[in-house]
């Protein structure tokens, strides 16, 4: 048995210790991993299912401001970028990575968010909505490979002719923050 919670502030190395379980080292250089860097998620979306006898982290996902478009014409709009999404290698293939991100969705469109996108595997989450038709007109500022960059309408349309870069945005992390999440990676 899991339960679905905000992450605390004291969670951090452990929440770094099973994303480095879950993805590897070569995590940090991805460029939605250095798009996160210096930043704080979204109030509220950043959340862990643990175990329920144990209080462990068995997964972690963390929801991030962005602003999509170039803002050139006022085209800019507010989005959030979800990642990483991560199981605990010795617990995946149950259904708890697809419980907690149904949760963190759910919680976003709660919290009036309009859409959501993502870097990953279009198998596993095109059975969440997710399309890659809906930020193909979108570019992150680095290397992706474009059929894994999708994107996903909490309200109906609010992906419709959204082009240009996507941006980080929302509050910077203190730099105390920072170099306490360099220590634990």
């Amino acid at each position: 048995m899991y339960r679905i919670v905000e992450e605390g502030a004291a969670e951090a190395a452990a929440r770094e210790a099973l994303l480095d379980r879950a993805f590897g080292p070569g995590r940090h250089f991805k460029t939605s991993a250095r798009m996160r860097s210096g930043r704080l998620p979204a109030d509220g979306l950043s959340l862990v299912a643990r175990t329920v006898a144990s209080h462990r982290i068995a997964a972690t996902v963390r929801l991030w401001h962005v602003a999509l478009g170039d803002g050139i014409d006022g085209d800019a709009r507010a989005a959030l970028m979800l990642g990483p999404l991560a199981v605990d290698p010795s617990l995946q293939s149950h259904g708890l990575g697809a419980r907690l991100m149904r949760h963190a969705l759910a919680e976003a469109a709660c919290r009036g968010h309009r859409c959501v996108i993502l870097v990953g595997d279009p198998e596993y989450y095109e059975r969440f909505g997710f399309e890659s038709g809906l930020a193909g007109s979108l570019r992150l500022p680095g290397p992706v490979e474009q059929h894994r960059f999708q994107g996903f309408e909490l309200v109906p349309g609010a992906l419709a002719g959204a082009s240009g870069l996507v941006r980080p945005t929302g509050a910077k992390a203190p730099p105390v923050v920072e170099s306490l999440l360099a220590l634990a990676s």
